[in-house]
């Protein structure tokens, strides 16, 4: 049974080029909804991998649900954290291949990079709905009413689609969050069809086996319910079905 209507479920990803503040923007965003106590919060929340938070760089794609009340209204943002380096450029391709929506995050100081453009075709390719953010506008050397002018030139946004936020301060976020519910649309698909999904990431646990990470397009996953990989034609019978919250959380797929 589902706890929250189909049309009010977003899937959005954030991308941006390396080091233009995406992983510290999904922490403000964690922050916001109460995904995550404030006395549970670090900075990048989402980069688990030790030499992400020793290099303080994204490599791996991060999954994580987020509940939202709006207007009387309760959402669920699903939100895909990707990386901004162009050697994990296919970890982008799948996240948005997952989403309906993009967060597309611009730095205050240094304006549209190569990845930048890069990440925003591959969005488009996908057909996403483009949500553009200048970050960082809290640092001193920001300029965002002239990277503003810049990406309303070579992007062709309007002025009124911008955001500006500060992922460090949090100034933007609510806006930003807002935005993702009354901009991105909700997904397609029938509760009550057969299952039809995609597998846009897997990990391995000692304790577990296997873990695939599912963005299902019609039906359920069901625990111990027999699963066709049309690709390969192989078969799983999954053992537990859940979402992550930012952990692991046991529930109806």
């Amino acid at each position: 049974m589902q706890l929250v209507k189909q049309e009010n479920i977003r899937n959005f990803c954030i991308i941006a080029h390396v080091d233009h503040g995406k992983s510290t923007l999904a922490d403000r965003l964690l922050e916001k909804t109460g995904t995550i106590p404030p006395r549970e919060m670090r900075a990048q929340v989402l980069d688990n991998m030790e030499l992400e938070r020793e290099k303080g760089v994204t490599i791996k794609l991060k999954a994580v649900r987020m509940n939202y009340d709006l207007a009387g209204q309760k959402f669920i943002l699903n939100l895909i954290d990707t990386p901004g380096h162009v050697d994990f450029s296919y970890e982008v391709s799948r996240a948005l291949a997952a989403c309906e929506g993009a967060v597309l995050v611009i730095d205050a100081t240094q304006g549209i990079q190569a990845q930048t453009i890069a990440n925003l075709q591959k969005a488009k390719d996908q057909n996403l709905k483009i949500i553009p953010v200048i970050n960082k506008i809290d640092l001193p050397n920001a300029i965002p009413l002239e990277i503003e002018q810049q990406v309303v030139e070579v992007f062709g946004f309007e002025k009124s689609e911008i955001i500006f936020a500060s992922g460090k301060t949090g100034e933007g976020v609510e806006e930003i969050i807002k935005a993702i519910v009354e901009r991105v649309p909700a997904p397609n698909g029938n509760y009550e069809n057969p299952l039809r999904g995609l597998v846009f990431d897997s990990s391995y646990n000692e304790h577990l086996g296997v873990v695939a990470y599912v963005r299902v397009v019609d039906g359920k996953i069901s625990e111990n319910e027999k699963i066709l990989f049309m690709r390969t034609g192989a078969t799983c019978e999954p053992k537990e079905v859940g979402y992550l919250f930012p952990d692991f959380k046991k529930g109806e797929g």
